[in-house]
């Protein structure tokens, strides 16, 4: 199988066996069910007398997983990250296979887009210093990204293998912008504007 691994230590030295460690599990783990395009990255870090492994996942277009791992064992901590990971493929397994086969159709769907990092707001309320003149918030970084075209299960499924709090999507049935995010029960939101103007022009 042909992946693109990285691994990045901070604060410390990363060697090859790690390195290989890490490949074998993705490998074994995430290669049953897609054998190439495959793109990995793992962050290693040392805190205190515990390893954190930061895994990040690509396959193809669009679909990245994620998980984060903390272990006294810097091989175990890699080993759970990557095992996190494949749990929750094994979810959506039949999902993500039909997700693979119609990606490139939805890959001409998806809307261009910027993506922006902000900068929190000041303790002190009364800044009036000229960034803030304008009530717009400090733009710590900017970066090009898509809107995908998904159906709602879709960007469930997304949302959840990426671990993300909150995901918008062109939703596939009508076009228009949705958004799916985590509620604090646990349960999932969907947010659909459409349907609400259609209850209203119902009405």
């Amino acid at each position: 199988m042909a992946m693109q691994l990285r691994v990045t230590g901070k604060q410390m030295d990363v060697g090859d066996a790690l390195r290989t460690h890490i490949e074998e599990a993705l490998t074994t783990l995430v290669g049953k069910y897609f054998g190439d395009g495959i793109e990995a990255h793992a962050v290693i870090a040392r805190e205190a007398h515990r390893y954190t492994c930061d895994l990040q996942v690509h396959v193809g277009r669009g679909i990245l997983m994620q998980s984060s791992e903390k272990d006294a064992d810097v091989y175990k901590a890699a080993d759970k990250a990557a095992e996190r990971i494949a749990k929750r493929m094994r979810r959506y397994k039949r999902r993500l296979n039909d997700h693979h086969a119609n990606a490139k159709d939805r890959v001409d769907q998806a809307i261009e887009a910027r993506s922006y990092i902000l900068a929190p707001e000041p303790e002190d309320h009364e800044d009036t210093s000229s960034e803030h003149h304008d009530g717009q918030p400090v733009v710590v970084a900017e970066m090009a990204t898509e809107i995908p075209t998904l159906t709602v299960g879709e960007a469930v499924m997304r949302m959840d293998l990426a671990e993300l709090p909150t995901l918008m999507f062109r939703n596939s049935a009508h076009g228009g912008l949705n958004v799916v995010y985590r509620r604090n029960d646990g349960h999932i939101g969907w947010i659909d504007p459409r349907q609400a103007e259609a209850a209203v022009a119902a009405e």
